[in-house]
């Protein structure tokens, strides 16, 4: 008999589903203070949340059964996914199952804004009638300027380009074919910020996106722009959003979401006319509450009967058996993986990952280049890529993989070689185990180094003067940044050459630039695998 614990109210259709299967016994007891649950987890096989369970470390480690969490929805930030994979508990969600919901509400939210629906309807209420004040704008024929064309983002699209706007779009994973072909202009951010009379917001909260629409952003809009972000909250500056809409920059802002949810009851941002807001109710219908919560429940009776695993955020497609081979290169593809893509430079049209030695031997490979995948898409789309929807997201960017097998393993018992293409550029990087658990990078664009790929790395390519290292040493000292590790890479004295320095804390971007403007440097990027 298996022990299923839902914290969080899903819909009764999952709940019957559950009951209907004779060997799981299911408890609905939602809305327990973290001290309460972690009193009682250790009864449980499998846990469904949504996400006002917060999935810690502390409540994992007093799992003494579990073997599963099942998140009904997509995204996971409120569990602790590497302490679930360090005691092999599936960590598993629901992607695409509120696509439609978070779409339609964005629409929605862009309508409302346009048209002063709601500011009206609250002066009706008080028995005004006020028509001048409630002056709107039509959206037909307008620029709408999308920030992430993922599931949602491109629902969105298609459904702005039906209202007769011209869609324009920012998405480093996007080639301009997959975006022709939806009817969609592709550009780089700066444009899309100059040109958009609405923007709407569909990508996820990282390193790279938060604070992204800034004030600086905001100076770059036009004069009377309008905003919709039923994302995540923290990609929008909220202190530069309340200052361009104060000054009139910003006509008006549509919230679902916030940096801090909920804000406080006497948070000025909310209190502006100009802004309209709900309650994060981006995948609050009715249908997709029961799309993710069906969902996300036979994926857990599947996987506690049968042992499949779908929608898994941390769990390779690789026999039980297989797996202890399996799991340290699946973390070396998956470091190669962040690591290319935060160095490379360009639109990602193509990757190859190529094979060579003992790595081949027991087939584990194509679990291996959707690890390198999830690493390759990960630093800018979050948490809601895994190894398997890696490859349909890559598809739907235009982004082609191409896996192959050498002999050439340049002495290494095995070898992973990455090579990222795009705009006419390329850049590579090859990894190996030492003592066979150890990860390393071993050559990074022709130059061999030998680099732990673990936390924040500084990349830079310099000409090989002397006094380089000893420069960049001073600036990060100065600004109380620790070296923990320093590898270098040449092919001739005196020529181009490559460092990796691995750091204890992120590098700050005033730092970075300072470290760009040294002589003899021509390259600069702190890299981020923690």
């Amino acid at each position: 008999m298996y022990k299923v614990l839902v914290s969080d109210k899903i819909s009764e259709s999952g709940i019957k589903l559950l009951n209907m299967e004779p060997e799981i016994e299911v408890d609905a007891k939602i809305g327990l203070h973290p001290h309460e649950l972690k009193k009682i987890i250790g009864d449980y096989d499998a846990l469904i949340v949504r996400s006002a369970t917060k999935v810690t470390r502390e409540i994992l480690s007093a799992a003494k059964r579990l073997k599963v969490v099942g998140r009904a929805g997509t995204g996971v930030d409120n569990i602790d996914i590497e302490a679930a994979t360090e005691k092999g508990i599936v960590v598993m969600n629901t992607p695409g199952g509120n696509t439609v919901a978070a779409a339609e509400h964005a629409i929605s939210m862009m309508l409302s804004l346009a048209r002063k629906i709601p500011q009206a309807y609250t002066s009706m209420k008080k028995g005004h009638w006020d028509k001048k004040r409630f002056m709107g704008v039509e959206i037909h024929g307008k620029t709408l300027g999308i920030i992430g064309m993922g599931r949602i983002g491109s629902l969105v699209a298609k459904m702005a380009l039906g209202l007769g706007m011209r869609v324009i779009a920012c998405d480093p994973y996007l080639s301009e074919k997959a975006a022709k072909d939806m009817g969609v202009t592709l550009t780089d951010l700066e444009t899309l910020l100059a040109e958009s009379d609405f923007i709407t917001i569909h990508a996820p909260l990282t390193q790279e996106t938060k604070n992204l629409i800034s004030k600086e952003a905001f100076k770059k809009m036009k004069d009377g722009v309008m905003i919709v972000n039923c994302a995540r909250g923290g990609i929008i500056d909220e202190e530069a959003l309340y200052e361009a809409l104060s000054m009139g920059k910003v006509a008006g802002a549509a919230l679902d979401v916030f940096a801090q949810e909920p804000p406080p009851p006497d948070y000025p941002l909310i209190k502006l006319e100009e802004v309209i807001c709900t309650p994060h109710l981006g995948a609050s219908t009715k249908e997709a509450q029961e799309v993710v919560a069906i969902a996300i429940v036979q994926q857990i009776i599947d996987y506690l009967k049968n042992g499949i695993v779908k929608n898994a955020v941390n769990v390779p497609s690789v026999k039980p058996e297989l797996m202890p081979k399996a799991e340290p290169y699946i973390h070396l593809a998956q470091k190669l993986g962040s690591f290319i893509a935060q160095i490379f430079e360009g639109r990602m049209e193509e990757l190859l990952v190529e094979y060579a030695g003992e790595v081949l031997d027991e087939g584990i490979y194509p679990a291996l280049t959707l690890a390198a995948l999830t690493g390759l898409l990960k630093p800018i789309l979050g948490n809601g890529v895994n190894m398997v929807n890696a490859p349909l997201i890559a598809k739907q960017r235009g982004i082609r993989v191409v896996e192959s097998k050498s002999d050439q393993s340049e002495g290494y018992i095995s070898l992973i070689r990455l090579r990222l293409r795009g705009d006419g550029k390329e850049t590579s990087a090859s990894g190996t185990l030492i003592k066979r658990d150890a990860p390393r990078i071993v050559m990074v664009n022709g130059y061999p180094i030998e680099a732990e790929p673990v936390g924040y790395m500084l990349f830079f390519t310099n000409y090989d003067r002397p006094g380089v290292i000893g420069r960049i040493g001073t600036i990060l000292g100065d600004a109380g940044v620790n070296i923990a590790g320093m590898r270098l890479g040449r092919t001739q004295p005196g020529e181009l050459a490559i460092a990796i320095l691995n750091v204890d804390s992120p590098v700050p971007e005033k730092v970075m630039e300072k470290i760009r403007t040294l002589p003899n440097i021509t390259y600069a990027k702190l890299v981020d695998l923690s």
